[in-house]
């Protein structure tokens, strides 16, 4: 298990005109549940087919049609729950959120107010620094999504698709733990992480599967510590949602933007007003889109249509054994199974993808080898390429078999690269390749022997020099790696240079 050495809140300062003033921000996360089917029907999930064919009559609201809990969608959110090691709770039950939205058939949504799925967890972000930050997590709810509206398609006409409504949807909410737009980025990302070690969400920002609505709130400097003493709200300002943020980077925009405006509003002697908002990528700003509604004002109570859901604690365990590893364990298991740094482990981990793929290229070969081949070579050529890591001409399998050549001495670090060149344009077999072009490293003594005699009695004033300079060997032996075209075996010639040179 990682070391908890988690560090109190840093807030990010504000510096008014006449005061200064810290950043609060609340987070509800809606997570598109992976599964076949929809929440209460059979109606297919998949993303991108014509509009409105994945709707039931269930989906659609038509009179007389009932809900079925779909129990996989349970055992994703129990599963989520569990990955953020939060309560479970054993009692659950459905609630009817009424409001009205042409995308809405029902006029309602069935969510989860009173007695959600999950309740208290937490998240483990990494900052600068190695500072770490937990962020705590209030509650996980399950609920049906809306369809969507479309207004782009005619001047004066909108149209709804109705294949979203319907989709189990997780809200993850925390508590206002979150104190700069950097943290905010960072917990969202290490959320959609887990969630996709666990196979719960495909956390696709850009199809819709995984956004945030964001609370901000700026309060006076000190006043955080208060609530933290009192736990009054009122001591963290007035909040403002931004809806709907599909972005790390517009995410952070949003946030730093939103406190400014707050800031100015309250120094000016004005109030800020609780509302919903949302953020203009094009001009950076957030804009007012509806005034904050509370929870009364939607009327829930309790579905009719869905009995509640009871849980045992033998079914939490037959789903407790099904958690794969995690990134924060997998983190330290391969620092120290393939003796890499925390960086390095840090960009392995970041997709369940990438580490599978990591430990296929290190197995049974050097770690810190593979891990640079497979970060600074592969990847550098990916991101150069725009190019995914399933779309990778070079195979693991390939990667693998230039790692044992490296350890076997066959070839040095840099023909590693002119192999690695050759296979990504034209493909083959490493080993062929290196047998082929004759591209095996300088391995004979007497050979580079010879070849350091040679420089030395070519260049009395640099011998003179590591007399005075020791540090200046290595001149001598960049010569013979230049003279062998780099295949001359460094480990080897470097004791050649020291010997000779005394």
């Amino acid at each position: 298990m990682p070391e908890k050495n988690y560090t109190e809140p840093e807030p990010k300062r504000y510096h008014g005109i006449e005061n200064d003033w810290e950043l609060v921000v609340g987070m509800e996360v809606h997570a598109q549940v992976v599964s076949e089917s929809k929440l209460f029907s059979g109606s297919s999930t998949k993303f991108g087919v014509e509009p409105n064919r994945n709707v039931s009559f269930v989906d659609a609201a038509m009179p007389g049609m009932l809900p079925v809990v779909n129990e996989f969608c349970i055992r994703q959110a129990v599963k989520t729950g569990l990955g953020l090691k939060a309560k479970i709770n054993k009692f659950s039950r459905f609630d009817r959120k009424n409001y009205f939205y042409p995308d809405l058939p029902q006029g309602y949504q069935i969510s989860q107010l009173y007695h959600p799925i999950v309740g208290n967890g937490e998240v483990i972000i990494e900052l600068e620094s190695e500072r770490k930050r937990k962020i705590r997590i209030e509650r996980i709810h399950l609920e049906q999504d809306a369809g969507k509206s479309i207004h782009d398609m005619d001047p004066e006409l909108s149209f709804v698709d109705l294949n979203r409504s319907g989709v189990a949807l997780m809200e993850i909410v925390s508590f206002p733990d979150i104190r700069s737009a950097e943290e905010a980025a960072a917990y969202l990302r290490k959320l959609r992480q887990i969630m996709l070690y666990l196979g719960t969400c495909d956390g696709n920002m850009q199809e819709g599967s995984l956004r945030a609505d964001v609370n901000v709130s700026v309060c006076l400097a000190g006043n955080y510590e208060k609530f933290r003493k009192t736990g009054d709200l009122k001591n963290l300002g007035t909040r403002c949602e931004i809806k709907n943020m599909n972005s790390l980077k517009f995410l952070q925009q949003a946030i730093d933007f939103e406190a400014r405006r707050q800031i100015a509003l309250l120094e000016d002697g004005n109030e800020v007003i609780q509302e919903t908002r949302l953020f203009d990528p094009n001009v950076g700003e957030t804009k007012s889109m509806r005034s904050k509604e509370e929870a009364h004002d939607y009327r829930y109570f309790p579905c009719p249509d869905l009995l509640p859901i009871e849980i045992t604690e033998s079914w939490i365990e037959g789903v407790k054994e099904t958690l794969p590893e995690l990134p924060d364990e997998k983190k330290q298991r391969l620092i120290k199974q393939y003796s890499i740094n925390d960086y390095d482990a840090s960009i392995i981990i970041a997709d369940p993808s990438i580490s599978d793929y990591f430990e296929s290229v290190a197995e049974n070969v050097n770690g810190k080898n593979a891990a640079n081949l497979f970060i600074n070579e592969l990847f550098g050529r990916l991101n150069k390429s725009n190019l995914q890591l399933s779309e990778s001409p070079i195979s693991s399998k390939q990667i693998n078999d230039i790692c044992r050549l490296i350890d076997k001495g066959v070839i040095s670090s840099k023909i590693a690269k002119d192999i690695f060149d050759i296979l990504w344009t034209k493909g083959g077999n490493p080993e062929e390749l290196v047998e082929s072009l004759g591209l095996a490293q300088l391995t004979d003594e007497n050979q580079l022997d010879s070849i350091v005699e040679k420089i030395i009695e070519s260049n009395p004033d640099q011998v003179k020099k590591v007399k005075e300079n020791p540090k200046l060997k290595s001149w001598f032996v960049g010569q013979a790696m230049k003279e062998t075209k780099g295949k001359a075996n460094p480990k080897i010639l470097s004791g050649i240079v020291e010997k000779l040179l005394g």
